[in-house]
């Protein structure tokens, strides 16, 4: 193989590994490190669900809502953290089918894990009278 052929193919994998780096970062960033916190389903005859956090001790610095089957109205959230101290959120946020809240910074972060989320909210039916709710947390 030749100088220049050898030269040419350092500079392909280099590039390569480079913009392989920033797809990484630019993920990481996107959120594809938020955890699982867990789920709820939202019912048309309900106005609030509870989401119970177990099996994490984690503190987590944001948190966002996302919906599956329908759409819904989130109003406001409380969070309830391990030492009984609470943090009101106000969200009033449509949430459209498949769609996702913004991030939603936490007070104190890195003090405390989260215990529960209750959440009030209003579905708009599409024939199936509830939404699966996921929460996500960020450290």
């Amino acid at each position: 193989m030749g100088k220049n052929r050898m030269n040419k193919t350092f500079k392909a994998a280099t590039y390569a590994f480079l913009l392989l780096s920033a797809w990484t970062a630019a993920a990481n960033a996107s959120g594809l490190n938020w955890d699982r916190l867990g789920r709820a389903e939202a019912q048309l005859s309900r106005d609030h669900d509870t989401i119970r956090v177990s099996g994490f001790r984690d503190s987590y610095r944001r948190l966002k809502i996302k919906v599956r089957d329908a759409p819904l109205d989130l109003r406001r959230m409380v969070v309830v953290y391990d030492n009984g101290a609470t943090e009101n959120l106000n969200v009033r946020r449509f949430i459209p089918q498949g769609g996702e809240t913004r991030p939603i910074d936490l007070r104190g972060s890195g003090k405390r894990s989260i215990r529960k989320v209750e959440f009030w909210y209003s579905t708009r039916g599409n024939g199936r009278g509830h939404s699966d709710v996921i929460l996500y947390g960020l450290r």
